[in-house]
């Protein structure tokens, strides 16, 4: 039986979260949820956690209609993966399964997502992981939650017979079917932007909007958008030559 921590950057009481725990736990995994006590979007992979006398609160959790170990943390998605390494919530996870993220996480503005910054912590600690988002779009009528659950967990068994610390960017269509999976490099930039709307001298307010043009035909962004599930292999630590001399 798999050890999968299923955890997520939007919080303990998202529906996204739920259908992934119970995928994972209707396919015979064993269970764990930790999530943030609160939303946790952007946060990448963050260990910064709120802390009193050195350490990190907890809280019990029950759902209904789903029997699995769960815990509130009052700190991000990355801290949550690190400390499931190393016991924080039972034997440490042998998969990570991060989402369901409300919303798509493609091209390279995937770095600062919380749902994939605990996807790759896991990877960092010798766990497989999946980083799974529905593209719900910015005004989205309703939530296929279950069909983006259901394709991470599929990709379970496929999953493990690579490395160890392989980790997969996922993303899914809101829809009640799709095309199937395809494997697909980043997008230059990701779906939406941040704008500077406002600034004094002592706040700024940023807005979120759709980018004015279209994805790069290819990528994760356009086959997302024509009704694929996208698969992408990432990496948190690559070396790449600087081609700097020895001096002396």
């Amino acid at each position: 039986m798999t050890r999968v921590l299923v955890t997520n950057d939007d919080g303990i009481d998202a529906a996204g979260l739920h259908a992934l725990a119970a995928a994972a736990r209707s396919a015979g995994h064993d269970v764990v949820v930790a999530a943030p006590a609160e939303q946790s979007s952007g946060s990448s992979a963050s260990i910064v956690a709120a802390e009193a006398d050195g350490r990190i609160a907890v809280d019990r959790r029950t759902f209904d209609r789903l029997d699995v170990a769960a815990f509130a943390v009052h700190g991000g998605p990355g801290l949550i993966a690190l400390i499931a390494a190393r016991g924080a919530f039972g034997e440490p996870p042998d998969v990570v399964l991060s989402g369901v993220n409300h919303g798509a996480n493609v091209g390279r503005a995937i770095l600062h997502s919380g749902t994939v910054g605990a996807a790759l912590t896991g990877g960092l600690n010798g766990a497989w992981a999946v980083a799974v988002s529905l593209d719900v779009g910015m005004d989205p009528r309703e939530f296929h939650w279950e069909v983006a659950a259901d394709a991470a967990v599929g990709l379970v068994p496929e999953l493990v017979r690579r490395p160890r610390g392989t980790v997969l960017n996922l993303n899914v269509p809101n829809a009640a079917s799709h095309r199937g999976l395809i494997e697909a490099g980043l997008a230059p930039f990701g779906i939406v932007q941040t704008t500077l709307t406002e600034q004094d001298e002592h706040h700024i307010r940023l807005a979120v909007e759709d980018l004015p043009n279209d994805p790069l035909e290819g990528s994760d962004a356009a086959l997302l958008a024509d009704g694929w599930v996208t698969v992408t292999g990432i990496d948190a630590v690559s070396i790449v030559p600087f081609g700097l001399r020895p001096r002396g």
